[in-house]
């Protein structure tokens, strides 16, 4: 049964409504298993991030997708901890061939989200990985890809509620990269 994983980090609950959207489309494809899995600060120890059951679980994923808000035009500092906690895995090559796809939440509709979705796609490829992008054709009348990215998924939230933002439409665009991944899993193991 192939595992599609979501690791993000969420700094006031808007990235983790995001990935519970990912997460639901992920498992909306029969045959897949899903783990979501959400970056607890409290596993990072003078800046270096260290949990064992989650790298176990990320080590046996067939899909790893990267969320986290964009901070100051880049990933939040507690995702990249985790990020550079990877290195052990790059060495081993743990998650060659694996699929790989990213989603990010910031304030304004740019916002420097591309560079964080471009940071998660350096980090795959350093890990070897095989990228899967967002594929729906921007500004579409229900919202899906209303933000017009390809690299991944990219929502937007201010100091409104998670309840409120993401927009349906983000989280909609964010369901549908999950499923795009878990059947591209799903292909692959074929």
């Amino acid at each position: 049964m192939p595992t599609v994983s979501i690791i993000y980090f969420s700094g006031s609950g808007h990235t983790a409504k995001l990935a519970e959207a990912v997460n639901k489309g992920a498992a909306s494809v029969a045959g897949v298993k899903t783990n979501l899995i959400a970056i607890n600060g409290d596993d990072i120890t003078k800046g270096r991030y260290s949990n064992d059951a989650v790298f176990a679980q990320l080590d046996a994923s067939n899909a790893i997708i990267f969320g986290s808000a964009t901070y100051m035009g880049g990933p939040a500092a507690q995702f990249k901890a985790f990020a550079d906690a990877t290195g052990g895995h790059w060495f081993s090559s743990a998650w060659r061939d694996k699929i790989a796809a990213g989603f990010t939440v910031s304030m304004s509709p740019s916002g420097d989200k591309l560079n964080t979705l471009h940071y998660f796609f350096t980090l795959a490829m350093q890990h070897g990985m095989v990228w899967v992008g967002q594929s729906e054709m921007p500004l579409q009348p229900n919202g899906v890809n209303r933000l017009g990215s390809n690299s991944g998924v990219m929502g937007q939230a201010g100091q409104e509620s998670p309840d409120v933002a993401p927009s349906e439409g983000d989280k909609l665009t964010g369901e549908l990269l999950g499923k795009r991944v878990a059947e591209y899993a799903v292909k692959l193991k074929m």
